[in-house]
């Protein structure tokens, strides 16, 4: 069979399982990730034997220190995946749920009832625990999944993909409702890309290049985000002790991923007290800061930012500074420059907090916390499926309900239109 032929067969068999999956009891779908969950455990030395082969291979190709550590399978990844799993199977089943009910002069009682979105494809790079927190994500939704993961961790995922496929087959559901595609070839992302007639939606988890290629060759709806330009605004009258903690947990504690912040801005009245503490502590840990002349004329040991800092996504231990005159100068910055991902405001002023939220156009806007909790996990999804910043269906972290959309159910008793 060719490679087209497969992944088409695989979105036909996908479909075909939506069907089972969109009518799955709840204690049915919580009973089967409970015991994917169990199984995990219990097959993680055979999922590691099967991820040290993705190492080597890993290695063989010249991949970074970074994406291997990001492909490697730990004894806390287990726990992790098998945590993940149990969390989500205590969500509540969003399929089903009213979310709205109106009654019409006529009599008509009109309802929107949320229901799965079908056949979702995800298409990512290194890390396998995105096997896992993917398919529990769509499984709980009621949808079924075709997951493409990188080359690299073909292994893992197709040991990952066995242990799921099992728990399905003994519960009495289609094992077809999650399959992993079974090839390094890149060639199959295209053919999976052009099956609109299968699948629903198609989400990317990756870098910037693999998102502009899925977006560009898709013939399917595609839930995205390209990168993540993060920024925090330390407040005039801010708590500048907070804003310290705050500053630096969202550039250091992980620089290279997506909800790290890009550029600090600075509001000019407390610049002079609060940057030279602050680019200290930076240094410390090995960042490098890019600051406007006001910043450079504070921090003379810091580099003159250039115009391509102000959009950088560094994922790096760089930072942009830059220091404003008011909060409209910051939000205007955040405006031109942010990729509508993640913003912060360290303020002591709830006024100005709530204008920020209100004005500030980003799929997170915190308040006097770090720009690393974006994410599914820590904001209570149970596990996410990435974040999009496309605000069509979802914007932000994408759980279990942004993976169903609604329809409208209309009761009546007998009414006729004149």
């Amino acid at each position: 069979m060719t490679l087209e032929a497969t992944i088409t067969e695989m979105a036909k068999a996908a479909r075909a399982a939506s069907v089972d999956m969109a009518r799955c009891s709840s204690a049915k779908k919580n009973e089967v990730l409970l015991q994917i969950a169990d199984r995990i455990v219990a097959d993680a030395a055979h999922i590691q034997a099967e991820n040290q082969k993705d190492l080597v291979f890993g290695k063989e190709k010249g991949l970074s220190d970074a994406m291997i550590d990001r492909l490697t399978i730990k004894d806390a990844t287990i726990r992790s995946m098998s945590d993940g799993l149990r969390e989500v199977a205590q969500l509540e089943d969003p399929v089903g749920a009213i979310a709205k009910t109106w009654r019409r002069p006529n009599g008509l009682e009109v309802s929107k009832m949320r229901i799965p979105l079908g056949v979702i494809g995800i298409i990512y790079e290194s890390r396998p625990n995105v096997t896992i927190d993917a398919a529990g994500l769509c499984f709980k939704a009621g949808n079924a999944v075709i997951l493409r993961g990188g080359s690299e961790a073909l292994n893992s995922n197709q040991a990952l993909a066995g242990v799921v496929s099992s728990a399905l087959r003994d519960t009495g559901l289609p094992e077809k409702a999650v399959q992993v595609v079974p090839m390094r070839d890149r060639e199959a992302v295209n053919a999976l890309l052009s099956q609109e007639e299968h699948i629903d939606l198609i989400i990317p988890r990756g870098g910037e290049g693999l998102i502009r290629f899925v977006v560009k060759n898709s013939k399917i709806p595609v839930l995205k985000h390209y990168k993540g330009v993060c920024h925090v605004y330390v407040d005039e009258g801010a708590d500048l002790e907070m804003a310290r903690e705050i500053c630096f947990n969202s550039k250091v504690q992980r620089p290279g991923v997506c909800n790290a912040m890009e550029t600090m801005l600075v509001h000019q009245a407390v610049a002079q007290e609060f940057l030279p503490g602050m680019q200290k502590r930076f240094a410390e840990a090995g960042a490098e800061i890019r600051g406007c002349a006001e910043t450079c004329r504070i921090l003379p040991e810091a580099k003159a930012a250039e115009d391509a800092d102000w959009p950088a996504e560094y994922l790096d231990l760089i930072l942009a500074v830059k220091v404003v005159d008011s909060m409209d100068e910051a939000i205007a910055h955040m405006g031109t420059y942010s990729s509508n991902h993640t913003e912060s405001i360290v303020t002591s002023d709830y006024a100005r907090a709530r204008r920020f939220v209100r004005e500030v156009d980003s799929s997170v806007v915190l308040v006097n916390a770090s720009t690393r909790f974006n994410d599914g996990g820590q904001l209570g999804l149970g596990a996410e499926m990435g974040i999009s910043t496309s605000k069509l269906d979802a914007f932000g972290p994408m759980g279990v309900d942004e993976l169903t959309t609604t329809k409208f159910v209309v009761f009546g008793d007998g009414q006729v239109r004149t």
